[in-house]
């Protein structure tokens, strides 16, 4: 296997960065709509249920899914039933933006390292 587990776990965090961005611009999207219940992408857990289980944590991290799901801890903000919070959903799409960009540094890195070790970096 070319990759570890390491790096699928980072290009599961990747994917689930991206889900869970999807997840957040539309809450945003949605701050004004009456009655919209905020939804969000919890690929933390999935990832760290994954990587729990040892020696089959590679299969597992290859099929990850992630889905955005209806927040239920979070209640009415508004009048009218919905519950997004703008400054909130700033604040975690920031968040969730600098955890992206991270994993991919991190994954770039391992990867140039994987060529420099073949021989093949700067072609």
């Amino acid at each position: 296997m070319l990759f570890d587990t390491t790096q699928l776990a980072l290009q599961g965090v990747i994917a689930g960065t991206a889900q869970r961005h999807q997840a957040l611009a539309a809450n945003l999207a949605n701050a004004n709509t009456p009655g919209y219940q905020r939804v969000d992408v919890d690929f933390h857990s999935t990832l760290s249920a994954a990587l729990a289980q040892g020696s089959g944590a590679d299969a597992s991290l290859q099929s990850a899914t992630f889905s955005p799901t209806q927040d239920l801890s979070s209640g009415a903000v508004q009048a009218d039933g919905n519950t997004v919070d703008p400054d909130s959903e700033s604040a975690k799409l920031a968040q969730n933006a600098l955890e992206q960009e991270a994993a991919v540094q991190v994954a770039q890195t391992r990867i140039h390292i994987l060529e420099s070790a073949m021989g093949v970096a700067g072609r």
